[in-house]
């Protein structure tokens, strides 16, 4: 029996063949712990903070991301806390102000094809886009990790994706996954992973493919996996990392719980409505729905290839009087080249506010809550009750081309129409 990609990286981990349903002891690659649920929950629930009770001080990442910049007294307290424990236990890799930590995980060199990465955010499996081994665990399995430098997994199923034929105009990878989400439900690939392939996945740039895979959370997966080729080697190279050109892709006989065909030529822009991400509809059904805020950021839409294409619509043209456009580049590394690029003086010109590189606008913390009775319309990834600030507020969820119409018309609008103008 041959075996999927899931089942090849840990095998090669485990040092024997493993397939959908064995248990396995894996040695991590990395341990990436957030300010929200990092050290002072691990404080908490029993590591005194001593440097030598930390496996290996080189392979634990931390990243201060969801309360910066800081809001208010507490979130303060809390990244100074981080901020002190890495220090204090040697951990040489610690960011903060960086932006979402899975973006900064990527650009700092510590994701790479066939590695085993850990962090304490649900979105980690977004590394997953490198032909990583990439998921999220809770604060008292990473404590296990920092100790040992080990966990146990249950190799999982997989679900195989396949996307074919090219992408419409004014259509983008956030329209592939809130389709495929729509279709598999929120829950349909519990602790599976979710692996992309087809001719429109290999046409995906390596900003588009962390898109897919970052989302596949919201399936309910453990990770989601693409294949690693010409273009991982060339953004792996571009930014200076150690690695080998690991080839790894699922046998054509290898056992898959379940595989689903997408014709991308016929994808139009969606978008998913209040309150589940799996509640999606083509744009042009809801184009009526009147929004009060769009937000380009998060780990999910404000990387460079989601900022120039947003530019495209902006350019020129004046967001609607009432409606605040909020833009968050998801890393300081992205903020800069997209100055550099001149996106910073379109998007300022159209009226939009800049942030700083966080997560605080996405999970509700600072820099754009929501009141009750507002709409926002956001590039994010999830679209809960409350996330974003009042429980009575809606959170539609698209791509950055369909967020930057919307802010120009003040509702939720088909960006295909601006796309014919440019």
């Amino acid at each position: 029996m041959g075996q999927t990609m899931a089942e090849k990286i840990l095998s090669e981990k485990a040092k024997t063949t493993v397939h959908a349903g064995d248990i396995v002891w894996i040695d991590i690659d990395r341990a990436m712990m957030d300010d929200i649920l990092g050290p002072r929950v691990q404080i908490a629930e029993g590591l005194n903070g001593l440097c030598e009770e930390v496996w290996d001080t080189s392979k634990t990442v931390v990243i201060s991301d969801h309360y910066t910049p800081p809001a208010n007294e507490k979130q303060a307290e809390i990244v100074k806390f981080t901020r002190d424990w890495s220090k204090e236990n040697n951990i040489d890799e610690y960011y903060e102000f960086e932006g979402p930590c899975h973006q900064v995980m990527a650009e700092k060199r510590h994701v790479i094809p066939g590695s085993i990465i850990l962090g304490t955010d649900s979105h980690t499996c977004m590394g997953g886009a490198f032909g990583a081994f990439a998921t999220g665990v809770g604060s008292t399995e990473m404590l296990g990790v920092l100790l040992s430098g080990k966990t146990w997994f249950r190799v999982p199923e997989t679900i195989q994706v396949e996307w074919e034929g090219d992408l419409p105009e004014g259509v983008m990878a956030k329209d592939i996954s809130l389709h495929t989400i729509k279709n598999i439900g929120h829950a349909g690939a519990t602790y599976q992973s979710v692996e992309y392939i087809g001719e429109t996945i290999r046409q995906c740039s390596m900003d588009e493919r962390m898109c897919l895979s970052n989302m596949v959370v919201e399936m309910g997966a453990k990770v989601g996996l693409i294949s690693p080729d010409e273009k991982t080697w060339d953004f792996l190279n571009e930014i200076g990392a150690d690695f080998s050109e690991y080839r790894i892709e699922s046998d054509l006989n290898a056992d898959v719980s379940q595989k689903i065909v997408f014709d991308a030529t016929k994808l139009v822009p969606q978008v998913a409505c209040p309150h589940e991400v799996d509640n999606v509809f083509e744009v042009t059904d809801i184009t009526d729905t009147q929004i009060h805020q769009a937000y380009i950021g998060s780990c999910t839409g404000a990387r460079i290839n989601d900022l120039r294409q947003a530019a495209k619509i902006l350019k020129g043209r004046k967001i609607k009087s009432g409606v605040r456009l909020l833009i968050s580049p998801t890393s300081k590394t992205v903020w800069k080249q997209a100055l550099q690029e001149g996106l910073m003086d379109i998007f300022i010109n159209s009226g939009a506010t800049i942030l700083s590189p966080t997560c605080g606008v996405c999970v509700g913390l600072h820099s754009g809550i929501l009141a009750a009775g507002e709409n926002c319309i956001s590039t994010s990834n999830r679209n809960f009750i409350g996330r974003m600030g009042s429980k009575d507020a809606g959170i539609y969820l698209a791509s950055p081309l369909t967020v930057a119409a919307s802010a120009i018309e003040g509702k939720v609008a088909d960006p295909r129409k601006y796309m014919k103008e440019i």
